[in-house]
């Protein structure tokens, strides 16, 4: 791979469109108070929409400017455009959520911009710095976002939560990025990589490594670093729980995979050790916790970490072919999860959202289309062929068992057996238990969600070459 340096602002597009709209938006809201609610929201998805578009179409492909601080290739492009879908969905789903809920607010849609264009910046950065600030820009306007329903006790604690961990790990991910420094003398992530050709890797580097590891584990809610997770999920809106779970753990893998393949491809004996042990406690916690869980949230939320697991499989193996699992697998792990809390905010009787596992009790009779697509996307998320989660685990254990990681692949296909259960739960509970609710209509938003997301689910198989030929190229990119 030949990065090209170009003196122009061309790569970086989509990221100066999300932040200059970001202060017109911050202008508008000075201006008008809470009068620009509507205009400011509106003003959001559009932007969010132009930089998706903006990602896809640029002509310019593989380049690295701002001193090399700044990439664009295959993969970026794929992360960051999965990235905006994710923002793009969750705040279309939050508007009647914040409206019913009486804490509607300006301050949210702008700061779900400036979260995704920290996103972009952490997908994008060729160096440790460009890294760290993309982080931090998304992490800060993420604690605010998480406890922005001032008047909600479990809001209020679920941003503290989060924000006292995430500084945490934030530390953590600076003092190994320190001790990479120190030990390459580098911080750009090709640099990095060219010292370490050279020479044997050293006890301060494999700390560095492990350090970053760490903080990179938390942004994506990987075992031993998933403690904030469930009750983030659970006391934060629900439709910022849905950001939370969709477009945060993109960038987070983004950053993840980007890191470990440019920089540190020499040494994947060192790295490798780490995920493989991240990747089954994830799996194993996210199978078993789920279990005994009550609240629907609280179940996405191990369901989650679960996820996390099996994506980093294909992580473990430091192949192309494993990059390709782990682009594929977040591509369909967006889909099923936006589908799944368009349905979970669906889940309101009157002006009251309820979010009790048991309050979906025959849900195939009261609302029978919610109720199928609900169901296919739970048999995806439980890995149940020919649905597209069935598809994300057998491209990440395929590329494990390439490598010859088959420990790997056979815990996470009997992990993945045990974790089926409490998705099998929920179909049971929506066609076989006796209707207890009857929830109010969906909302227009949430039934165009649900409806690509489920027809996404349903139907990859029939037609999956372009999802594949995408993550194919954007994990070429990175070798």
């Amino acid at each position: 791979m030949e990065a090209t340096a170009l003196p122009s602002f061309a790569p970086a597009l989509p990221e100066i469109v999300l932040a200059v709209g970001a202060l017109v938006l911050v202008l508008i809201g000075a201006m008008m108070g809470d009068r620009a609610t509507k205009l400011v929201n509106g003003l959001a998805l559009g932007l969010l929409a132009l930089a998706t578009v903006l990602v896809l179409v640029l002509p310019v492909d593989d380049v690295a400017s701002f001193g090399g601080s700044f990439r664009l290739d295959s993969f970026a492009r794929f992360m960051k455009a999965l990235a905006f879908i994710g923002a793009f969905a969750a705040l279309a789903l939050s508007f009647d959520y914040m409206k019913r809920q009486h804490f509607a607010r300006f301050e949210y849609a702008i700061l779900v911009v400036l979260s995704t264009l920290g996103m972009a910046l952490m997908i994008s950065a060729g160096d440790l710095i460009a890294l760290y600030l993309g982080l931090e820009l998304q992490s800060l306007a993420l604690y605010v976002i998480a406890a922005i329903h001032r008047d909600d006790v479990r809001s209020t604690e679920a941003g503290l939560k989060y924000f006292v961990l995430g500084a945490l790990s934030s530390g953590m991910l600076l003092y190994g990025a320190s001790l990479v420094y120190g030990a390459t003398g580098a911080i750009g992530f090709a640099e990095i990589a060219q010292s370490l050709s050279t020479g044997q890797s050293s006890m301060a580097l494999i700390f560095g490594i492990v350090f970053l590891i760490s903080g990179f584990a938390f942004k994506v809610s990987a075992v031993p670093f998933h403690m904030w997770t469930p009750d983030v999920y659970e006391g934060a809106p629900t439709p910022i729980t849905a950001f939370f779970a969709s477009a945060t753990k993109v960038a987070g893998m983004a950053m993840f995979v980007r890191v470990v393949s440019e920089a540190f491809p020499t040494v994947t004996t060192e790295w490798r050790q780490v995920v493989v042990f991240v990747a089954i406690a994830s799996m194993a916690l996210g199978s078993f916790a789920a279990i005994g869980q009550k609240n629907i949230k609280r179940l996405m939320a191990y369901s989650s970490i679960g996820h996390m697991g099996y994506a980093l499989v294909g992580l473990a193996a430091g192949t192309p072919e494993g990059v390709k699992g782990v682009a594929i697998y977040v591509a369909i792990y967006v889909a099923m999860t936006l589908g799944a809390f368009a349905c979970i905010l669906s889940m309101r009787i009157g002006d009251r959202y309820v979010e009790d596992i048991g309050d979906l009790a025959g849900l195939s009779r009261t609302k029978p289309a919610m109720a199928f697509v609900l169901a296919m996307i739970m048999f995806s998320l439980a890995g149940i062929p020919p649905m597209a989660g069935f598809f994300a685990k057998l491209y990440v254990f395929y590329a494990a068992v390439n490598t010859g990681l088959y420990p790997l692949a056979v815990i996470g296909f009997v992990l993945s057996v045990v974790g089926a259960f409490y998705y099998l739960r929920i179909v049971k509970i929506i066609y076989f238990d006796d209707a207890t609710v009857e929830f109010a209509p969906m909302t227009f938003a949430a039934k165009v969600v649900l409806a690509v997301s489920g027809g996404f689910t349903i139907l990859y198989f029939v037609y999956p070459s372009p999802l594949t030929a995408a993550a194919a190229s954007a994990a070429q990119s990175l070798f």
